[in-house]
């Protein structure tokens, strides 16, 4: 084991901040529909220009 052993408390102190501190989970699916409403507004923007 390592040189510094964390009671409960300090074990929880560390979790609690560590899902505090995690980045953003990235979404996959909400990602694809954003990039997808953004290619048909600039699809519809051409097909208005013609």
């Amino acid at each position: 084991m390592g040189k510094y052993q964390l009671d409960n408390k300090g074990k929880a102190a560390v979790t609690k901040y560590h899902e505090k501190n995690k980045p953003a989970k990235f979404d996959k699916k909400q990602q694809l529909a954003k990039l997808r409403a953004e290619y048909l507004k600039k699809k519809q923007k051409q097909t208005d220009k013609e």
